[in-house]
């Protein structure tokens, strides 16, 4: 009977490297062991649950209301006039002037305005040969009106202050002859005197004067 053909032995280069080999397949399989155990690919990072969005409508519930608060109408009040207004009679006292209260035969005489503004404000008129009137009468007869024969009339605008009096710079002469409208060119009568008692009458911007001045004529 004849023996079993022997193994052939091994040299000891070639178990080291079949350890080797075997050491490294193992690492190989722990480590893949532990990335699949420490980080599967499909398990995603847990991410926090976002804030949940403001409503609008919530917004604007939650919000204190603001309320405008009403605008207070203002309270109507009188404005000053810019400047003086225009006088009215109620403003002005209106007097009768003569120079002298009795005239020798040939003297004329001298007719003036006086203007008091009675008010407490100032005010404005028409002082001008326009506006002014002169009547002189002996009882109930006209004998004189400024305006029958007036001749290049004017105006002059002034202004009064409150309190102020003025008279007349240059006063108008009466030749003591009764006037008409259609004897303005012509001879006209005089007026009788000796004694006879005239009174004259004014007016200005159609205020007339509060009363009248007597004079006599000799």
């Amino acid at each position: 009977m004849t023996d079993a053909p022997r193994r052939r032995r091994q040299s000891p280069a070639v178990y080291r490297r079949r350890r080797l080999a075997a050491a490294l397949f193992a690492l190989l399989v722990i480590g893949l062991v532990v990335w699949l155990v420490a980080a599967p690919p499909w398990r995603s990072a847990p991410t926090a649950d976002p804030a949940p969005a403001t409503s609008p409508t919530a917004s604007a519930a939650s919000a204190p209301a603001v309320v405008a608060s009403p605008t207070p109408t203002p309270t109507p009040t009188a404005t000053a006039p810019a400047g003086p207004v225009e006088c009215t009679p109620a403003d002005i006292t209106v007097e009768a002037l003569t120079d002298k209260g009795e005239y020798v035969q040939g003297e004329n005489p001298q007719l003036s305005i006086r203007l008091t503004n009675t008010s407490a404000n100032a005010c404005t008129m028409n002082v001008g040969t326009s506006a002014q009137s002169f009547t002189v009468t002996s009882g109930s007869d006209v004998w004189w009106r400024s305006t029958d024969c007036q001749s290049e009339p004017s105006d002059m605008e002034v202004t009064l202050a409150a309190g102020q009096e003025v008279t007349s710079a240059a006063p108008l002469t009466w030749d003591r002859t009764r006037s008409s409208v259609s004897s303005c060119g012509g001879e006209r009568p005089f007026a009788p005197g000796g004694g006879a008692t005239y009174h004259l009458s004014v007016s200005i911007g159609g205020i007339p004067s509060t009363g009248t001045v007597s004079f006599i004529l000799r």
